[in-house]
């Protein structure tokens, strides 16, 4: 019984830690598109974005990360699964997350000083870094070994190509307004 409440509370951290991570990621476009703003209102807008970021990064995405590690790792380990196939994979997806999450942090480190170093366009690409990795991850989990692996890969291309695509249109909507 203790397992199936590790492991729902597995999956509640799981969701808040994506939904900090989609939601920071906004506010960096947010944050981003201020810069061509008038200099009273940008300095508003990125000083009210900074702290929007700062709350939700420190509240619930860092937290919802470590709890998402820990709980993670300890039905890792009661289950046995470690040593399968399929876990090899998700943990490779879990490290690249965790590598998307401490780049987000650099990100958030650079804005909170007033850095931009990315377009909006550029950081609503890095936004879908983490759609492809929560739909990778889930796939993984769901489908395990039996997962063709070709299929997988090529899914996940298409998805890939059809986010690319929705960002060029949503740009190219955006300057007809």
């Amino acid at each position: 019984m203790l397992y199936l409440y590790i492991k729902a509370l597995h999956i509640i951290f799981i969701v808040t830690w994506f939904a900090g991570l989609f939601y920071v990621v906004r506010l960096f476009i947010y944050f981003v598109e201020a810069n061509d703003r008038p200099v009273t209102e940008k300095s508003v807008l990125q000083s009210q974005y900074n702290v929007m970021i700062s709350r939700l990064w420190s509240i619930i995405t860092v937290p919802s990360m470590m709890l998402t590690v820990v709980l993670g790792s300890y039905l890792m380990i009661v289950s046995g699964y470690y040593h399968q196939t399929w876990m090899l994979v998700k943990l490779g997806l879990v490290i690249f997350l965790l590598t998307y999450h401490f780049l987000c942090g650099l990100i958030k480190k650079q804005l909170s000083k007033g850095v931009v170093k990315y377009t909006s366009n550029q950081m609503r690409a890095w936004n879908e870094v983490a759609t492809l990795l929560l739909f990778s991850i889930i796939f993984m989990v769901e489908l395990k070994d039996s997962l063709n692996m070709l299929a997988g890969v090529l899914g996940l291309l298409v998805l890939a190509v059809l986010l690319m695509l929705g960002i060029r249109f949503y740009k190219k909507y955006r300057e007809r307004r």
